[in-house]
């Protein structure tokens, strides 16, 4: 389908649009600007640590049979999707050098799309809302599984009945719809969510590494609230008040203001909460030790983690005189329990 769409767009803009070109260079598109320079940073950092907290990425990742069907996976939809972009983003540009954009009253620049859209035949306006809507359908299908798969297995551990969550999922939709109707941006709501996630996932990737065997979920905590801290006192410096500085934590001027405040955002985000966490692992680490000294025990702050416990298929059944339905698979299994620590 996205393939269908994005033939059947490229087609019918080449035949049914005329660039007008005197207004390429009225337009200023093909100068640099601060913004274009600045979302050169913003938009990696808010997109890559913004899909961490996707499930149906996570989804697909576990569902992977082995790292390199991963790798080849990634790698596949990697190249389509900068495709697709490219060629969705220059409809911006398009929309410009055709006049469809700003328009007459000027609109605003996140529906030029389908400003240029409106210059096309009825019949491909109609062919691209439907399969656009499918499109958005099939994306929050994906998202309804993908929170319904965490609330049971994350949340509950299994231990609620299925249905339940389904109700909660359906019941948490809704306020969601609200929002999404009421706001006066959808960018807005999605460049809040990009600064949280900015603040939280640094911290949390370190935590992925074996290596930081040593990183503990309490500054995994206090490293992502420290990064909207830090957000909110570059905001307070950077503008001379703590109200604009509570104001930039939800971008009130978005990512089109002619300054350094959405830029400084998001550097404020993770730099300050890879500090925090930092120093809050000094915290941790200088009050076990302290502990350890009066206490009279050995500081076992720093010691290497137990391995989390095996379970492998041998390949060969517990009783193979069995009938097939009866068998059970032999496996070797470490039935320890080893459970992450916060501090």
């Amino acid at each position: 389908m996205v393939v269908g769409l994005v033939i059947l767009a490229v087609i019918t803009v080449g035949v049914e649009t005329h660039i007008d070109p005197s207004l390429i260079e009225s337009s200023g598109f093909l100068e640099p600007s601060l913004l274009g320079w600045q979302l050169i940073y913003i938009l990696p950092v808010a997109v890559v640590t913004n899909d961490f907290f996707i499930s149906g990425f996570w989804m697909r990742t576990f569902a992977s049979k082995t790292d390199k069907d991963l790798l080849i996976g990634t790698s596949i939809a990697t190249i389509a999707i900068t495709i697709i972009l490219g060629l969705v983003g220059a409809t911006g540009l398009l929309a410009a050098w055709t006049g469809a954009y700003p328009g007459n009253p000027p609109q605003d620049g996140s529906i030029a799309f389908f400003l240029l859209l409106g210059q096309l035949p009825a019949w491909v306006v109609g062919i691209v809302l439907v399969m656009t809507v499918s499109l958005s359908t099939a994306a929050f299908d994906s998202l309804q599984s993908g929170m319904v798969s965490t609330g049971s297995n994350d949340l509950f551990r299994n231990k609620l009945n299925f249905w339940w969550i389904r109700l909660a999922v359906v019941l948490i939709i809704i306020p969601v719809v609200v929002v999404a109707l009421e706001s006066p941006s959808i960018l807005q709501i999605y460049l809040i969510s990009d600064l949280v996630s900015a603040s939280s996932i640094p911290v949390l990737v370190i935590g992925l590494s074996e290596r930081c065997y040593w990183w503990r979920g309490f500054e995994v905590v206090v490293g992502g609230l420290g990064g909207l801290l830090t957000v909110f006192i570059f905001g307070t410096i950077y503008f001379g008040n703590a109200q604009e500085g509570a104001y930039l934590l939800l971008l009130e001027n978005g990512l089109y203001s002619d300054d350094w405040s959405a830029f400084g955002a998001f550097v404020a985000a993770p730099v300050g909460g890879l500090l925090w966490g930092f120093g809050a692992l000094a915290l941790r680490l200088g009050t076990q030790w302290v502990m350890a000294r009066v206490q009279g025990r050995r500081f076992d702050a720093l010691d290497r983690p137990p391995s989390p416990p095996a379970s492998l298929f041998t390949g060969q059944h517990a009783n193979p005189g069995a009938l097939d339905d009866e068998r059970e698979p032999a496996t070797m299994q470490d039935a320890s329990d080893i459970k992450g620590k916060f501090f």
